[in-house]
């Protein structure tokens, strides 16, 4: 294969449609895009302004929606910019599109395991919930679910740096690091090894959670009020942890071993569903679910109400003598 290493631009998959329908479409994932962005912004403001929400789960929750906003910032603008035009992307630009997107994948399994240990003190152990969960610790767990995932992802996309290219072409809707490594002439080791490192650590994040809700399960059956507290504030999670984890392991397992013999249409749905749809599940299972949180923004919005009708508009007319 001939190599190209020096090439300064990628070509990407796309979506092989008519003009007239990717203006459709691009303003069909306009709307999309908007709505997960008022979703989780209205979420955060909520946990923010309300001193009764600065509590452990809370902050975990506020966390979990910059992460979403924050990986969404990573596809959305550049794929509805493609929608337009040609897909192409630049060499930094792919490199930093993998960065976002894998941390924040990476950020959004940290949030969740804490959001689950912090569920397992609450339930299990709630005598001595208040002197663990200290707000020092609670700091320090939060920086450190932003800095590892921040961390071992550009140790995986500096691993990449000045390697041998081999193709110019992503099969993939928006480039991910393992793309760019099928393209290189001879894969590094050092990405393998970080690659690989990387799964397991963010798998073990997902047994992780996994014990927790069947100890969890196991030690609410037993108790009707301690059953009432885990459909109230666990399930929420649950859901939210069902859906991102199914999405990324589709994507996931059909990236690696899916065949191409399936609808290229079929293979760009799988790429991007963990960007469509836990976005805006996460402020709508939330939001609904967790009382104190449905009742803040609905008083947020009672007051919003309130004031047009205090103020209404007012018109002064003068008369010229």
């Amino acid at each position: 294969m001939k190599n190209v290493s020096g090439v300064t631009l990628f070509t990407l998959s796309g979506l092989n449609f008519k003009m007239e329908h990717r203006i459709t479409l691009f303003f069909l994932t306009l709307l999309w895009y908007l709505l997960i962005i008022l979703g989780n912004v209205a979420l955060i403001f909520a946990i923010i302004i309300d001193k009764q929400l600065h509590q452990p789960m809370y902050i975990f929750l506020c966390n979990l929606c910059i992460s979403g906003l924050y990986g969404t910032v990573g596809f959305y603008p550049k794929f509805l910019l493609d929608l337009l035009s040609s897909h192409v992307i630049s060499y930094a630009g792919c490199m930093l599109q993998g960065y976002v997107i894998h941390s924040s994948t990476c950020s959004d399994f940290s949030i969740l395991a804490l959001m689950a240990y912090d569920r397992y003190v609450a339930i299990c152990r709630p005598l001595v919930y208040h002197s663990v969960m200290t707000k020092q610790r609670i700091f320090f767990f939060v920086l450190l679910s932003w800095f590892l995932p921040l961390f071992c992802m550009f140790m995986n996309t500096a691993s990449l740096l000045g390697v041998r290219l081999c193709g110019l072409h992503i099969k993939k809707i928006y480039c991910v690091n393992y793309m760019i490594v099928i393209l290189a002439c001879s894969p590094p080791k050092a990405n393998v090894v970080i690659a690989y490192f990387n799964i397991l650590f963010y798998f073990g994040h997902f047994l992780f959670i996994l014990w927790s809700y069947i100890h969890l399960v196991r030690i609410c059956k037993s108790s009707n009020e301690k059953w009432r507290k885990f459909m109230q504030t666990c399930l929420p999670h649950l859901i939210s942890l069902i859906v991102f984890s199914t999405a990324v392991l589709l994507d996931v397992l059909y990236m690696r071993f899916g065949s191409m013999d399936f609808s290229h249409n079929l293979f760009n749905f799988m790429a991007i569903e963990f960007l469509l749809i836990p976005p805006i599940v996460n402020p709508l299972v939330y939001g609904f679910s967790l009382t104190k949180i449905r009742n803040k923004i609905l008083s947020l919005s009672h007051l919003k109400k309130k004031d047009a009708k205090c103020h209404p508009m007012t018109f002064h007319i003068t008369v010229k003598p």
